[in-house]
């Protein structure tokens, strides 16, 4: 197959208008044009799985977000189990909204008084009391204070009414979700944030008697996989049945062509798969969706990219094969690709104007480019969530990994990065500090590993995988050539 149909800039228009600029929704509701659900994520989205566990970028409060959305409850809503009716209301998320739930200073002025499964169980109440009654005694309380010592206080009230509203919901074969998302902004430190994370999943327990009221916690990895977090009896029973936002490669490249598919212009990616592997494509309420073949067949999904790519990453196969390297060179230790990194890579790949006398749209050498602006980006996102990770990592650019451990504590050293580090923290002036600092630099390490940034290999030497590596401007042998700083 040549794929000459993609070899015009046509395509290039397509894959620059349809994909996303941004890197974060920020509350936004998703276009229904855009909304691919992954195989992979169904078993995450029903609402009987509580706890949702994703890296930065996996989709968390994509959902977050689109479950609170009517249209979008609809078009999934066969797949996932929720009836077109069910309610969803917020418990916690990234936009303030003191009516709906306690911001980051309340929750620390509660915490001063309040269990955190008291303050977690509060605006749970109000969320699922206040779609049925505000006539209630507990609706009338204007700040969360009051609200926290009333149900403190009225224990008994709190379960009947509870299970008067999911009994009620049972009849009707409807649920209330409540969702959470955005923990890293309930507190500042982690001994603040172990401690809500711990109440919250306490919550969560608690609500798993109940048929019909349904919690759906949206959490990163490391935020459940302190040990304080699951000090409480019975944590196994919710930590055991957590569920991964996970993005096989095939899933990747569903993403890709659900984008591509439904841009204004997507009618001249369609039309060419049309004419590649005579696939006829369905619209269901006005989205397009990514046929079967699409989805699951990899040589499908291969054969098309490298129409746009050509077979190979340089001039022979010994460089590798666009459909696997790209991937492969945006997973972090733990093999995870954020959609929002390769969505990010094929885009500025294809935004590259240097290369466009290129016999296919995508050049090997573009592709290389787009991976390392995916690295830039997923630096910056890190250094939002995690700001002293730059104090580590940026000294490191002498480097080439993999490396011994013995060279990373040699620079550390000598540039008094862990007493520099330490004097912030002391200051106040870092958020979420390394939890291990105080271990030296083995402790940081362990932290650097628990975030996917660092991987620990025999023979005492560590690797850094692409997707952070060229941001932080470390060499690699061979590999992706650092960002320019």
């Amino acid at each position: 197959m040549s794929g000459k149909f993609l070899f015009d800039g046509t395509i290039r228009d397509v894959i620059t208008s349809a994909l996303p600029d941004a890197t974060s929704l920020h509350g936004k509701t998703p276009e229904l044009r855009f909304t691919y659900l992954p195989a992979t994520h169904t078993k995450s989205l029903r609402p009987e799985n509580m706890l949702v566990v994703g890296i930065r970028g996996a989709g968390k409060s994509f959902w977050w977000s689109a479950l609170q959305d009517q249209q979008h409850r609809e078009m999934l809503g066969p797949s996932i189990g929720l009836q077109k009716d069910t309610i969803v209301s917020i418990g916690f998320g990234e936009t303030p909204n003191p009516d709906e739930y306690p911001g980051k200073d309340t929750l620390a002025s509660l915490l001063k008084e309040e269990d955190p499964r008291m303050v977690w169980k509060t605006a749970v109440f109000k969320q699922i009391v206040g779609s049925y009654t505000q006539a209630s005694e507990f609706m009338k309380f204007e700040d969360w204070k009051s609200r926290v010592k009333w149900v403190r206080e009225h224990p008994e009230v709190v379960e009947k009414e509870l299970f008067r509203i999911d009994k009620k919901l049972g009849e009707s074969g409807g649920y209330h979700l409540v969702l959470f998302d955005a923990l890293d902004r309930t507190a500042d430190d982690w001994k603040t944030m172990n401690r809500l994370v711990r109440g919250l999943l306490q919550t969560v327990l608690d609500f798993r008697s109940y048929r019909s009221i349904r919690l759906k916690v949206f959490a990163r990895p490391d935020q459940i996989e302190d040990s304080e977090v699951g000090t409480f009896p019975d944590a196994s029973k919710i930590l055991s049945q957590k569920t991964e936002l996970y993005w096989p490669r095939n899933e990747l490249y569903a993403l890709l062509w659900q984008y591509l598919s439904n841009d204004e212009d997507g009618h001249v990616f369609r039309e060419g798969t049309k004419k590649l592997f005579s696939i006829d494509w369905e619209q269901r309420n006005k989205v397009w969706v990514v046929p079967n073949s699409l989805r699951n067949d990899e040589y499908v999904q291969r054969e098309l990219f490298h129409a746009m790519t050509g077979p190979w990453m340089g001039r022979d196969r010994r460089r590798g094969f666009p459909y696997t390297w790209l991937p492969n060179h945006l997973g972090d230790t733990r093999e995870q690709v954020s959609p929002r990194s390769f969505l990010s890579a094929v885009r500025h790949a294809a935004a590259d104007r240097v290369r466009q006398d290129h016999l296919y749209a995508l050049h090997y050498e573009s592709i290389k480019a787009g991976v390392q602006q995916a690295s830039k980006i997923r630096v910056r996102e890190i250094q939002e969530d995690y700001p002293w990770v730059q104090n580590l990592l940026s000294p490191l650019s002498e480097l080439s990994v993999p490396c011994p451990i013995a060279d990373v504590k040699r620079i550390w050293k000598s540039q008094y990065i862990l007493k520099k580090l330490s004097e912030k923290i002391t200051s106040a002036d870092v958020r979420l500090p390394p939890a291990h600092l105080s271990e030296g630099a083995d402790g940081v390490l362990k932290d650097l590993a628990n975030l996917g940034l660092i991987e620990r290999l025999s023979r005492d030497r560590i690797n850094i995988p692409d997707v952070y590596r060229v941001g932080y401007g470390i060499g690699r042998r061979g590999g992706v050539k650092p960002a320019a700083r």
